[in-house]
């Protein structure tokens, strides 16, 4: 059966109960159609087993499945493995231009400036008239910063292919990085007509709003992206933003996404000091506590050190504990406090009222226990006055 219909057939299907409701023939190319729609659809781990079960099944050595299984991964945020996978389609197939602007994408997120620039000569000596030479050279002259070439090279790519998703999309963040915001907002508008799919044209619509300070268009934008990518952190970092703005009605929700941020795998490693810090705003001192100790102790066990962020949730929990009158717990905090420039002289002061309290605290606990020496009926009287230990077990 042809495959270009298959093709037509897989952008008709918007979701995947329509997918599972397909009456399709049972033919070896069902496998192939079920794989890419699913990919089209962000089902990318569904996706993922689909091509592998391909490979088993005679198409080993196919490059398309090995492409697809790379994009599958780099969807993943798999960027190693995924950039792996390119590599091992290289040595196969040394000629092919297919993916290879997906290729050089994940070259330029991992900031590998040597091996982009060999992809972008090599490509252009295999065809330098192909789409797919002019997206790799684009994102070379991108991560050299050199943008107006960038933009000449994703502009060539269109008049080749003025439907080409890639170029359209990256075009638009060139004039972000140019800041010129309203050619970038049509470039995403154009990637989206060519694609509704295209989760980084909305995406950068919501950055682009969000820079001319439009938040409710800026809200827009990004739940439409979170719509197509519901697991990837960024997605609900951004929304979570957006929510925040809006200040008392939407705080709730920008909780909630912060919260499925962290859940899903934060990948920027914002989620969690954005959620602490609105449960401060909101004055749910336990809750933002819990939510520091956690994010410190991350930091920690990664070796980080050097984050502005750290020092904010070290002087919180230095003041929460002493508020807490846990001295010691406080004593801890503020004296890393002291580690960092933006909170060393806090620190130090906090650590002055807490050696003054410790102070008060003894003096008082001796004379204390010199009225009672003297006074020997006052021992009975003070163990009387102490509170029994509480069962705090919750029995639903």
């Amino acid at each position: 059966m042809h495959w270009g219909a298959w093709l037509e057939l897989s952008m008709l299907v918007t979701d995947k109960d329509l997918l599972a409701r397909l009456s399709l023939p049972d033919h070896w190319m069902k496998k192939f159609f079920l794989a890419h729609t699913c990919l089209e659809l962000q089902l990318n781990e569904e996706s993922l087993k689909l091509y592998t079960e391909l490979q088993l099944q005679g198409f080993g050595k196919s490059s398309y499945i090995k492409a697809q299984i790379a994009i599958c991964l780099q969807n993943l945020q798999e960027v190693d493995q995924a950039v792996e996978a390119f590599m091992q389609l290289q040595k196969t197939d040394p000629y092919q231009l297919d993916n290879m602007d997906t290729y050089s994408n994940l070259l330029y997120v991992k900031d590998m400036r040597v091996e982009l620039s060999h992809l972008a000569h090599r490509a252009c000596n295999i065809d330098k008239y192909r789409v797919e030479t002019c997206c790799v050279i684009g994102n070379y002259y991108s991560l050299r910063s050199q943008h107006e070439k960038a933009v000449l090279w994703f502009q060539r790519a269109l008049k080749l292919n003025p439907n080409y998703l890639s170029a359209w999309t990256l075009i638009g963040h060139e004039y972000m990085e140019m800041k010129n915001t309203q050619a970038a907002i049509q470039a995403y508008r154009h990637a989206i007509e060519v694609n509704r799919r295209d989760y980084r044209a909305w995406y950068g619509l919501g950055q682009t709003y969000e820079i001319l300070k439009m938040p409710f268009y800026c809200l827009y934008y990004y739940r439409e992206a979170q719509k197509l990518r519901p697991n990837d952190s960024r997605m609900l970092v951004a929304l979570g933003e957006s929510y925040e703005k809006l200040e008392k009605p939407r705080l709730q929700e920008a909780k909630k996404c912060y919260w499925k941020a962290y859940s899903v795998g934060d990948v920027e490693g914002l989620a969690l000091i954005k959620l602490a810090r609105l449960y401060e705003k909101l004055a749910e001192d336990d809750h933002a506590r819990a939510a520091y100790t956690e994010y410190t102790n991350e930091a920690e066990a990664m070796g980080l050190t050097d984050r502005e962020e750290q020092s904010q949730a070290y002087r919180y929990l230095a003041n929460y504990h002493f508020r807490s009158k846990q001295y010691d717990v406080a004593h801890k905090f503020a004296q890393k406090c002291t580690d960092y420039p933006e909170t060393r002289e806090e620190g130090k002061a906090l650590l002055k009222d807490i050696a003054s309290r410790r102070c008060e605290a003894d003096a008082a606990s001796t004379n204390e226990g010199s009225r009672i020496a003297d006074f020997p009926g006052m021992e009975v009287m003070a163990t009387a006055d102490r509170l029994s230990p509480m069962n705090l077990t919750f029995t639903p």
